[in-house]
């Protein structure tokens, strides 16, 4: 191999990263999502890299209220130019995995991570300046108040609950970052080593993109008793023999600390209408891991009062739940029952 070039495999990787890169073009980038109580099912803002999407109208009309400037297309530059960055990147990235020479790849990590930097800042930037740049003359004013939303994560807004995330383009940009710094890491280590290292590349490429599909499905998360709150009630979990998980289509987590307290809230929100990706649940026997809904079998007995006085308990073994069923008598029941109750 000649000793300025890198690997072919690495090649290959970085020739998917180019044409990964065209997608981008297409999908959106971020999405920033808002709930309140007034808004159940609630609002999503979708960035692309030419425009914005999602229910822009009304959270511009919310942001008239306290005084934040509206949100059109016209108003931003990144939206001219940015496509045409990433369309760059793309090619460069294809070419750069034609000619595979290690110069030029270590030169565009540098540039791609610079980008990368760069637009996290000018992302900041812009709700810095939507957030603190507020109309005097608003309708609501609360002195000293920022609606400033976060950059990524979850954070309380009034009586809005803003939560920004990457959307898929911003994790296909994620990804593609990656695979830069794999092709720069395993270039480095082997370069010292005559061995050859196809197989080892192959697998680690597999079990990079198998992370990354995987990554694109939501599922649960664990639940910390004594210390996550639950989206109902607003309680703090704290009984481990109960408790119950829902997450969303869209990716987000919503924990209970009853059964009860899941079921008033899919009533609330209208989220058992196609909108969930999985509902899960701690076992009340022994077994405090969350087990998926159709995995479970539930008892609902006058015996079993759950923090905030449900009825019903879960478990994971029928065994288990046939033995509860006569210590404590009641009615066993599915997943489908539980929740059109």
């Amino acid at each position: 191999m000649n000793p300025s070039r890198i690997n072919n495999w690495l090649r290959v990787l970085l020739g998917i990263s180019g044409l990964a890169l065209v997608l981008v073009l297409f999908v959106p980038m971020w999405r920033i999502e808002l709930s309140a109580p007034q808004y159940p099912e609630g609002l999503v803002m979708l960035i692309y890299p030419d425009k914005v999407g999602g229910d822009v109208e009304i959270i511009n009309g919310l942001n008239h209220y306290i005084g934040m400037k509206t949100i059109h297309k016209e108003d931003f530059v990144e939206f001219i130019v940015l496509p045409w960055i990433i369309g760059a990147f793309a090619l460069l990235f294809v070419l750069v995995a034609l000619a595979g020479r290690r110069s030029q790849v270590y030169l565009l990590t540098g540039s791609f991570a610079f980008f990368g930097g760069l637009a996290m800042v000018d992302f900041w930037k812009w709700e810095y300046d939507y957030g603190h740049n507020l109309d005097p003359n608003a309708a609501i004013v609360v002195p000293g108040m920022a609606y400033q939303p976060p950059l990524i994560g979850f954070k309380q807004l009034l009586n809005f609950g803003a939560f920004s995330v990457p959307d898929l383009g911003g994790w296909i940009f994620i990804g593609v970052g990656c695979v830069l710094v794999l092709v720069v890491v395993l270039d480095v280590w082997f370069k010292k080593r005559s061995a050859s290292y196809s197989q080892l590349i192959k697998g680690l490429a597999g079990l990079f993109f198998i992370g990354n599909l995987q990554a694109c499905f939501p599922g649960p998360e664990p639940i910390r008793m004594g210390k996550d709150q639950c989206s109902q009630c607003k309680m703090t979990l704290s009984n481990a023999r109960f408790g119950a998980e829902l997450v969303s289509k869209k990716g987000k987590v919503y924990k209970f600390d009853d059964i009860s307290c899941l079921q008033d809230f899919m009533k609330e929100t209208g989220l058992n209408n196609g909108a969930v990706a999985g509902t899960y649940f701690i076992d009340f026997a022994e077994k405090h891991g969350l087990f998926p809904d159709l995995e479970c079998h539930f008892l609902q007995s006058e015996a079993i009062r759950g923090p905030m006085g449900g009825d019903i308990a879960a478990f994971s073994s029928p065994d288990s739940a046939t033995a509860y069923a006569k210590k404590l008598g009641g009615t066993l029941l599915k997943w489908e029952s539980v929740k059109v109750q």
